[in-house]
């Protein structure tokens, strides 16, 4: 099995990716426990299915070191020039205080030593408190280190519509942006894709199949306790539930994707990304990887064989209408960590 041409999207002139990205957070902890070698031999069954793309952090627990294992083994197994098909991206997400070029570039330097590269594809920004706006500096001290080599691409996390205005506004080039985009969380389409488009950046939403809710598994199922809830992905997502509309309108919601996924003979986990995936601005998607312990290879690939049309939009539209509005109850993507 191998993912079709529709499976690819030109980030940059520089970087092609998978437009299912191979979500890390699930190797940070809390997920369940992860076996290194089996993990890095998953890594491998990803990379030639065609999920190429990889978003990692610097605080995922041992992700940056898995990529490094990866190139090694890849370049033992396959040679050098297998490295120029593997796209991964990082985070850097410090405590807010005093930036200087030295604290900017040491960090860095610690993900370019994990990862085993001299220049990292894309490094994306991460900032706690606006009211610290020492976030500029360090950008532009990231900015510096992009025109020395360290860094190919900058890009941002969780950073809202009103910030990524400022940091554009000073001059900083900025690739895209990673926010919490789903069936359940549509606040990027309030304000942060018009501004994406009139600024050619890029969104790489998280979330988008809500840590596993939006599947079959929770179709007609009663609510669960948090306590029952087994990931941090699960109980973050559960809130966000919540916040929308509740248990009750959350089943509606399933069984309107259920009668979708139906009609085009694929899943509710496809439904719910394939419809990130037509938003505008969206490049691709995030789906986290358990690795070693589940793996859905097969079943994401038939995102790519087809399309949502508008009877099919009508209808979430009809559900969407009888939700809460996220925007006023969180604030703008990212609010929820500030």
């Amino acid at each position: 099995m191998k993912l079709p041409p529709s499976s690819r999207f030109q980030l940059t002139e520089d970087l092609n990716i998978c437009r299912i990205l191979n979500g890390m957070w699930q190797v940070s902890g809390a997920h369940g426990r992860i076996n290194p070698k089996v993990a890095i031999e998953s890594m491998f069954k990803y990379f030639d299915a065609g999920y190429t793309t990889w978003d990692l952090a610097d605080h995922y627990g041992p992700a940056e070191d898995f990529i490094g294992e990866f190139r090694r083994q890849l370049i033992a197994t396959r040679g050098q020039e297998a490295l120029s098909q593997l796209q991964a991206f990082t985070k850097w997400v410090p405590r807010p205080g005093k930036m200087t070029k030295n604290i900017v570039e040491k960090n860095i330097d610690i993900s370019r030593q994990r990862m085993g590269v001299d220049c990292l594809d894309l490094l994306q920004f991460h900032w706690w408190d606006y009211r610290d706006q020492n976030y500029l500096d360090a950008l532009h001290y990231m900015a510096e280190l992009q025109t020395e080599g360290k860094i190919r691409h900058l890009a941002l996390t969780n950073f809202d519509t009103e910030h990524l205005k400022i940091i554009v506004e000073n001059g900083i080039k900025i690739t895209s942006n990673q926010v919490q985009f789903s069936l359940v969380d549509r606040r990027p389409l309030v304000k942060m894709v018009e501004f994406c488009q009139t600024h050619d950046i890029k969104l790489l939403p998280y979330g988008v199949v809500c840590g596993g809710f939006l599947s079959e598994q929770y179709l007609d199922q009663p609510e669960p306790n948090n306590f029952r809830l087994e990931t941090v992905s699960l109980k973050k997502y559960k809130n966000m539930i919540d916040a929308w509309g509740g248990w009750s309108l959350f089943q509606e919601l399933l069984k309107t994707l259920k009668a979708i996924a139906q009609k085009h003979n694929v899943t509710i986990p496809n439904i719910a990304v394939r419809y990130i995936l037509e938003q505008p601005t969206v490049a691709g998607a995030m789906v986290g990887t358990r690795l070693g312990i589940s793996q859905h290879i097969e079943e994401n690939a038939q995102v790519f064989e087809f399309s949502l049309d508008a009877e099919d939009n009508q209808t979430l539209n009809s559900v969407f209408s009888q939700s809460r509005d996220l925007m006023q109850i969180i604030g703008d993507c990212g609010d929820e960590y500030r």
